[in-house]
């Protein structure tokens, strides 16, 4: 199970195309290159996924495992990434501070952070901090669009 987050805008954005190539990597989904596949599964034929879509509302999605559910809480962000709406959060400007605050803390004390990666090697605090740092980034690109998230 994983947390999806969006932030989408009334403008359409262009769609960059990638390799459509999927998978799970530390807790999270993520797209790799047709060269990163070949070394991983040489012989083997990837199932890839390409959109006919050029333009979308969706200026932003990402996932990442509820395993991390703890270190957010740590951090204080859990409720900004996993509940925003119970924070009165619908605008992407509204998660720039306290994720901001909550990545300081993550990078400060990062023994602290680790000590919660889970047994089952499913999330890490190597990979959550980049993928707030991605998510921080795209609130500034899009600072107005909405927020929205999948649990």
């Amino acid at each position: 199970m994983s947390l999806d987050v969006y932030l989408t805008t009334p403008e359409r954005v262009k769609v960059l195309s990638g390799s459509g190539i999927f998978v799970r990597e530390g807790g999270q989904t993520v797209e790799i290159s047709r060269e990163d596949w070949d070394a991983k599964h040489p012989g083997q034929e990837p199932v890839t996924f390409q959109s006919d879509q050029e333009e979308t509302d969706e200026a932003y999605s990402a996932n990442i495992t509820h395993n991390l559910g703890q270190m957010a809480k740590l951090a204080g962000i859990y409720r900004h990434l996993w509940r925003p709406e119970e924070l009165g959060i619908t605008k992407a400007r509204e998660l720039i501070e306290p994720l901001a605050i909550g990545l300081e803390l993550m990078r400060r004390e990062p023994e602290r952070f680790e000590a919660l990666n889970p047994d089952n090697g499913w999330g890490s605090y190597a990979g959550f901090v980049p993928w707030v740092q991605d998510y921080m980034d795209a609130c500034y690109r899009y600072p107005d669009a909405d927020v929205s998230v999948s649990r």
